[in-house]
């Protein structure tokens, strides 16, 4: 059987549904690749629609599982979390009218009577949090039609963000996933595809973990980010990204406050500089002068030489102890 063949019936949702996160201002840039990539998430979206109903008519069939034995997909793709109650709209939806689309899942590949999504994520928790069970249709599928049927469900998902595209694609081919196979999970060209795995390695985790989703910052944007992420950036957002009315703010606010303070100039370092003497009392004088990143000794008198001899060869036991200190110091 032909993988087009084995593809048939992988559809999520409605089309109304489609994510837009992922291009902005088309009419100003002609077809860029987010535009590109809408073209192409349309005309699979209606193919994989026709392949739906093909499937229903053919007598494929739709079972009820428990959504305790259904895991989720070995790739991760999404920064946003998924429904948490019984107040989010999907979980009412599916109270008031019941779950009108089934879930697509496979034989879990290593655990027995176990099931895998290739979509409908947000479905499954939703059968869990309302405590019933989950439409499903059980297909065999490969780990390459897992994920391109995991793309189709992101194509079609509410709020999906650039960076939650930049992170799927960038997950895939670390986990040894060819491009086609990318490019078609995600309905995007290879130009498009090169940025988005460009932004996702550029960008420390550390920032994108705390940014979230950011559903509102597209493309042009992350690509700013991640040129900007040079020399010490992270270290200088280190203190931002563990801050309160960060950690407090929408994801949005968070993503424009992290480029707020990478271009915001650092303050200067006041320097300082004193004279050291020995308490023994003897002649030998030093120096010392630090400025910004940037710390002198300068030793005087004739025994200088050979005490700045000493201190070389002693270098590395300093140091080392100095990591000692430090390292114990921030356990306490």
């Amino acid at each position: 059987m032909s993988r087009r063949d084995r593809l048939k019936g992988l559809f999520d949702d409605t089309a109304q549904e489609l994510a837009a996160a992922n291009f902005e201002e088309a009419a100003t840039r002609g077809p860029a690749g987010p535009v590109r990539s809408m073209a192409l998430t349309l005309g699979r979206m209606e193919e994989e629609s026709r392949a739906m109903q093909e499937a229903l008519l053919s007598g494929e069939r739709v079972v009820e599982l428990d959504p305790d034995l259904v895991d989720v997909s070995f790739i991760r793709d999404r920064l946003a979390g998924m429904p948490a109650d019984l107040d989010d709209e999907l979980v009412r939806s599916i109270a008031e009218n019941g779950q009108e689309v089934p879930i697509l899942v496979r034989a879990h590949p290593t655990l027995k009577d176990r099931y895998q999504v290739a979509y409908g994520h947000r479905r499954l928790q939703a059968a869990k949090l309302l405590q019933r069970k989950v439409l499903a249709i059980v297909r065999r599928l490969d780990d390459a039609d897992v994920v391109i049927a995991q793309g189709v469900e992101n194509s079609a998902r509410r709020n999906l963000s650039y960076i939650e595209r930049a992170l799927f694609a960038f997950n895939l081919e670390a986990g040894g996933f060819e491009r086609p196979v990318i490019m078609r999970a995600l309905s995007t060209d290879k130009t498009e595809l090169s940025k988005l795995i460009s932004v996702a390695k550029t960008v420390p985790a550390d920032v994108v973990n705390g940014v979230g989703a950011a559903p509102g910052i597209g493309r042009r944007k992350w690509m700013a980010l991640a040129e900007a992420m040079t020399g010490n950036a992270l270290a200088r957002l280190k203190s931002l990204l563990s801050a309160a009315n960060f950690r407090e703010a929408e994801s949005d606010t968070r993503f424009e406050m992290i480029v707020s303070e990478l271009a915001r100039k650092p303050e200067k370092s006041a320097s300082s500089e004193y004279e050291w003497a020995p308490k023994s009392g003897d002649r030998i004088r030093g120096k010392i002068k630090s400025a910004g990143q940037s710390f002198t000794l300068a030793l005087k008198t004739a025994d200088a030489p050979a005490f700045g001899d000493f201190i070389s060869r002693r270098l590395d036991e300093l140091y080392e102890a100095y990591r000692s200190e430090k390292q114990n110091q921030a356990g306490e």
